[in-house]
């Protein structure tokens, strides 16, 4: 059986040595949220609770940071249902 965690240190994680941190523009770098590098939750499109826009038809996500927020962790846990529905689809394929 799993025991309790004390800590939440696993929802957070910063790499400021990175070359491109931080990859957004922030008023503030002390609580970026580096964990989720390249956000799980884009396949969801507009139902990932994000600030995005669509440029030429592509889902375009420079101006969001709910993935770098100190609660992203918390947020893609409660969007993980989606995306395990969305990849166990099975994709049709035509045999010609």
């Amino acid at each position: 059986m799993r025991s309790k965690c004390k800590t939440e240190n696993y929802k957070f994680s910063q790499h400021k040595a990175c070359e491109f941190f931080p990859c957004h523009k922030v008023k503030d770098d002390s609580t970026f949220n580096c964990l989720f590098c390249y956000c799980p939750l884009y396949m969801l499109k507009d139902q990932c609770g994000g600030s995005f826009k669509y440029t030429n038809g592509v889902k375009d996500c420079s101006d969001c940071l709910l993935p770098h927020s100190p609660k992203a962790f918390d947020h893609v846990m409660s969007k993980m249902g989606d995306i395990i529905a969305i990849g166990s689809q099975k994709v049709e394929t035509s045999d010609k």
